[in-house]
């Protein structure tokens, strides 16, 4: 028997203390040990790097003219204003594409442009630069051409915008796996020969720097510094949404860029944007002003503005952002939430489709890789239904949609894909070497999109496979969850909760801290939330400590008031009625390390006994027959108790919530004796017991009228265990 879950803790608190880094960080920046180790985990190796970090300063920013191709860029834009010329730009439908545009657009109207935008449709056009859009842009006079957050693999595209007389500027930010496109610039930090020192930077980020490269050529009386301070004031909020959006790494100039960006959102003017936060408050039926977080982004701005390219047209959340019109911005921010709802609608109906189709076909001991398809499924909806399957199954997951593909079923239908992946298989990557089925492909290391043929459906399951075993080499899938450092009874405080907002903004690559405690005894435990969520009173080391597990209830878990727990969690502080305290916030907890041995040997014994083996097989020569062989007051006590909760329909009980319920009655009743009787039970037919599929050791329970009262001394398992145990 094993933990549910694999724990990895980087530093116990031990190691910490010892640690000469740690005191120095702790001491110059007068912090705890445990924030200087955070500090450590996050790259600050001395007192200067971890102050560096925790100031967020915009000079830490990087020269956007370091970026490959970008001086090209800045001067053709320049070039564009100047000469009156018309400028499309060509961008993608989410979040990070919108916030783009927007940025863009916004910035080159403030200097007087002719600009325009073009975003094509998730359904009939499909993802990236195509031929015919380039074409309409070219017979609409457009002169120059800039993609953001996409171009980087049209090549051919470009060869058709060069011979049709117009201009193309590629900004992306997508891994680059194809011939760089012949444009008059192509800026993107991951190109094989860009130099740039940060390559995380969102499809928006690339478009920020662009910006400041812009303004910078166009105000050379003043310096870099000005330029990207007078930038970063007017768009950093969109930069930002975009940045937490698309899950780049809130690290280096990103947790830069979001930091202030979350700043200016928490006090904007955008009539847009506060129209759309409005919005949000109505849906939750909260009045509060919220802080902006990057958390606040992802799960509440980000949707919404996302859920116009999936299921709508992603010009709506574009024209949101570029509105001065307040009215008009209110009306549209609820239409978005209102199009996010039907977008949640779909992706259930998904998501229960997917599960059906992989319990009942997927192949978990060959297969790494999910791969699914379907007639039906909406093209804007399986990117989050992939996420959703990859983190419970925790393995990659590729969803294939053939909506619209045709009238009929034939091999030519092109479907298109949607693909999310875990660490240590490059999405991408491993697209490239299945590259000869698919029509198109491109993204990230852990997301990415492709179209592919029906006839090549198959091909591609196995190739995918194939090539997963060599990214995917752990074949032990037992979830891990990790905690960064051990905090000991005198680390859980105020003070220490205080000090982790030095951390903010988290997010990939920049998480909230997790830690882990070792010993503390429940004191109780509370359903709460309309018994969804359970509130836990922890005793650590004599003070008590909340800890909250949400979408978790007693059974579980279970555990039970009196156990002694270890815990993984974040550390939170709880405002009510204008106090503040300190809390947990539960990712895991689980018996503690001395209490789960034991509890694992009692279940050995049990078995040694079971099999009519010698206790001597597990190192017992001697045991006391009283603690395990049950006596008729035990079966009393035991079937009493069952009586009473079955008249309350409480049916179903693991073997430690049937310990514990009677150790609330007053019968201490150990592990061996107690499955015992419960086999018995059944045995005899004195109750009705069943074994719950899935749950460990956990039973249901019927009563069972009988006219005659059982003979205990009948019970063949009875007879066995005296027997075994040399007491006939």
């Amino acid at each position: 028997m094993q933990y549910k879950n694999k724990w990895i803790v980087r530093a116990d608190h031990k190691s910490m203390r010892t640690n000469p880094t740690l005191r120095e960080i702790s001491e110059k920046l007068n912090i705890s040990i445990p924030t200087a180790q955070l500090l450590f985990n996050r790259g600050c190796t001395n007192s200067e790097e971890a102050e560096r970090f925790i100031a967020k300063k915009d000079e830490h920013l990087h020269d956007p003219f370091l970026m490959k191709d970008m001086g090209l860029a800045a001067k053709r834009v320049v070039k564009a204003i100047e000469n009156e010329e018309k400028i499309v730009i060509f961008g993608d439908y989410d979040v990070d594409g919108v916030t783009s545009v927007s940025c863009l657009y916004l910035y080159l109207k403030s200097y007087g442009a002719d600009v325009s935008y073009y975003i094509p449709c998730r359904a009939g056009e499909g993802y990236g630069v195509s031929e015919a859009a380039v074409r309409k842009l070219a017979e609409g006079g457009a002169n120059l051409i800039i993609t953001v957050d996409t171009g980087i693999t049209a090549a051919y595209e470009a060869s058709v915008a060069r011979e049709l007389g117009v201009d193309m500027v590629i900004t992306d930010h997508h891994e680059c796996h194809s011939t760089i496109p012949e444009a008059v610039a192509v800026v993107n930090p991951h190109r094989p020969d860009c130099e740039y020192p940060f390559k995380e930077l969102a499809g928006v980020g690339v478009v920020f720097k662009l910006l400041c490269a812009t303004e910078a050529t166009l105000h050379p009386e003043l310096t870099l510094l000005e330029c990207v301070r007078n930038v970063s004031r007017e768009y950093c909020d969109l930069v930002a949404i975009g940045t937490v959006a698309d899950v780049m790494p809130v690290r280096d100039e990103n947790r830069l860029i979001v930091s202030f960006g979350l700043s200016l959102i928490d006090n904007t003017t955008r009539p847009g944007l506060s129209a759309l936060i409005e919005a949000t408050k109505t849906a939750g039926k909260s009045s509060a002003k919220r802080k902006a977080t990057a958390s606040f982004i992802g799960f509440t701005i980000a949707p919404r503005i996302n859920a116009a390219g999936r299921i709508r047209d992603a010009s709506m959340a574009v024209e949101l952002f570029l509105t001065e019109d307040a009215d008009a911005a209110a009306e549209t921010a609820k239409s978005l939430c209102e199009i996010n709802h039907e977008r949640q609608d779909e992706e259930n109906k998904i998501v229960e489709t997917a599960y059906a189709k992989i319990e009942s076909m997927h192949d978990f001991e060959h297969d790494r890789v999910i791969v699914l398809d379907d007639e039906n499924w909406h093209h804007g909806v399986i990117g989050i239904v992939a996420s959703r399957i990859t983190e419970k199954y925790s393995c990659p997951s590729i969803l294939i949609s053939f909506e619209g593909s045709g009238d009929g079923i034939n091999d030519d239908d092109i479907g298109k894909g949607s693909g999310r992946s875990v660490k240590g298989m490059n999405l991408v990557e491993s697209l490239s070497a299945c590259s000869d089925l698919l029509e198109k492909f491109g993204g990230h290391e852990l997301a990415a999109g492709l179209s592919i043929k029906r006839s090549n459906l198959e091909a591609f399951r196995r190739m995918i496979n194939e090539h997963a075993l060599t990214c995917i080499n752990d074949t032990d899938t037992q979830p891990t969850i990790e905690a960064e450092c051990e905090l000991t009874a005198e680390d859980i405080t105020m003070a220490q909760a205080n000090e982790l907002y030095y951390l903010e903004p988290c997010g990939v690559s920049n998480p909230v801290p997790v830690f882990v405690y070792h010993g503390a005894t429940v004191a109780d435990m509370t359903l709460v939330g309309g018994g969804k969520h359970t509130r836990i009173n922890l005793n650590i080391d004599g003070q008590n400590v909340c800890a909250m597990y949400f979408r978790q209830t007693i059974s579980d878990m279970d555990i039970y008031p009196g156990d002694t727990v270890d815990v993984i969690f974040t550390l939170d502080v709880n405002e009510f009625q204008n106090q503040r305290t300190v809390q947990m916030l539960v990712k895991d907890i689980r018996l503690s390390t001395a209490q789960f041995e034991y509890e694992c040997a009692e279940r050995e014994l049990y078995e040694v006994i079971d099999r009519g083996l010698s206790t001597e097989k597990i190192g017992l020569d001697e045991i006391s027959l009283e603690s395990v062989i049950p006596t008729h007051a035990d079966f009393a006590s035991v079937y009493n108790a069952l009586k009473k909760e079955l008249r309350l329909e409480h049916e179903v009980f693991s073997i430690r919530a049937l310990t514990h319920l009677l150790s609330k009655l007053g019968v201490k009743i150990g592990y061996v004796k107690l499955k015992n009787i419960i086999m018995i039970f059944r045995e005899l037919g004195i109750l009705e017991v069943s074994e719950i599929e899935g749950e460990h050791e956990t039973y249901g329970f019927r009563y069972v009228h009988v006219k005659t009262k059982a003979n205990l001394d009948n019970s063949e398992i009875l007879k066995k265990m005296k027997a075994t145990l040399g007491r006939d």
